[in-house]
């Protein structure tokens, strides 16, 4: 006779809800139901927006460093510039007479030797 009695309980607990001709209107609302539903929706869309504020703002410093480096760098080729042109003009200086272009022209066949001897033991 428990059982039934258990059986009965529990059978009321799964249709509680229901009444004849219908279902019980719930405690919430529609309209309360959807307000919690846009509320969670925008805590959610805030806490992606501030993820992607964060993330701009790391790319953001990532791009001046970058920029940095690449004037530093801009710089240090316009002083490289300098001191080749430096070097190119003492080499057309050394050309212009016959002697200094056969000190030059020894000089190179030295240095092209030297490179291919280190190529080939290597």
């Amino acid at each position: 006779m428990n059982s039934r009695r258990d059986h009965r309980s529990n059978r009321t607990a799964l249709f509680d809800g229901i009444e004849e001709g219908g279902i019980r209107a719930s405690a919430y609302s529609s309209h309360e139901i959807h307000e919690h539903d846009n509320d969670l929706a925008i805590e959610g869309m805030q806490d992606r927006v501030n993820i992607l504020k964060r993330l701009t703002g790391d790319i953001h410093e990532e791009v001046e460093s970058h920029n940095r480096m690449l004037d530093h760098m801009g710089n240090d080729m316009d002083s490289s510039r300098g001191i080749l042109s430096g070097t190119m003009d003492r080499f057309k200086m050394v050309f212009e007479t016959k002697s200094n272009r056969r000190m030059a022209t020894l000089v190179a066949s030295f240095v092209a030797l030297f490179l291919l001897i280190y190529y080939l033991t290597k």
